[in-house]
């Protein structure tokens, strides 16, 4: 019970009812029918050591830990499709822009040089 309550806790086990029977070689059925004064005890002390804010499980804060780091980089992920979803309509606009500029260039461009060709010059401005 102090093992696992002070989170010396063997790989593969947890804290919990099952785990104190395999680390003390009792039957779990035999530690509640005889001895369910060790099992009342243990969960009081577990249900007292998680009431004060602990864990005696280093894993299960880990656990706890790399979920909420989870949570926060969904977050962060959601936040940055969004703005490459707003990139790339942005890049839509500006290449339709960019492309009918391009046509108003090129039409203007055949415009003087058909000017051009019949003889008129173009004044340059003062």
């Amino acid at each position: 019970m102090e093992q696992l309550l002070g989170g010396d806790i063997p790989e593969g086990l947890r804290c919990d009812i099952k785990s104190l029977s395999t680390l003390s070689r009792v039957p779990r059925a035999t530690l509640y029918r005889t001895y369910p004064h060790l099992k009342q005890e243990f969960e009081q002390r577990l249900g007292r050591v998680r009431e004060t804010g602990g864990e005696p499980d280093p894993r299960i804060v880990q656990i706890d830990r790399l979920k909420e780091e989870v949570a926060r980089l969904r977050g962060r992920i959601a936040g940055m499709s969004q703005e490459l979803s707003e990139a790339e309509d942005l890049r839509t606009t500006a290449l339709s822009r960019l492309a009918a500029q391009h046509e108003e260039i090129v039409l203007l461009r055949r415009e003087l040089s058909d000017t051009t060709a019949g003889g008129l010059r173009m004044v340059p401005p003062r």
